[in-house]
């Protein structure tokens, strides 16, 4: 499902505009994105939780070549799936 797919069934299930859905879903991301760049969790009880982690600095190896290179540390995000939705997904 894309995002184009995703507002449409938001708006069939919501019985809103897709006009409306589309504004809800980029306010839904807007809100997420910022608050995981300030480093804060967003859990959606039943769903899952979003949270972010470090990643360390590492070293890896180039598969074109087999140099070693060095991999900077960074931020990355992760998603943890909730009980009800992993029950739903079985």
């Amino acid at each position: 499902m894309n995002k184009a797919q995703l507002i449409e069934a938001m708006a069939s299930e919501a019985k809103i505009s897709k006009a409306e859905a589309k504004r809800a879903l980029e306010a839904v991301i807007a809100s997420t994105t910022k608050a995981l760049s300030k480093g804060d969790r967003v859990a959606l009880v039943g769903f899952g939780s979003f949270s972010v982690s470090k990643r360390a600095a590492r070293k890896g190896r180039n598969p074109q070549n087999g140099k070693e290179i060095k991999i900077p540390a960074k931020k990355v995000v992760k998603f943890k799936a909730g009980a009800e939705l992993t029950k739903k997904v079985k």
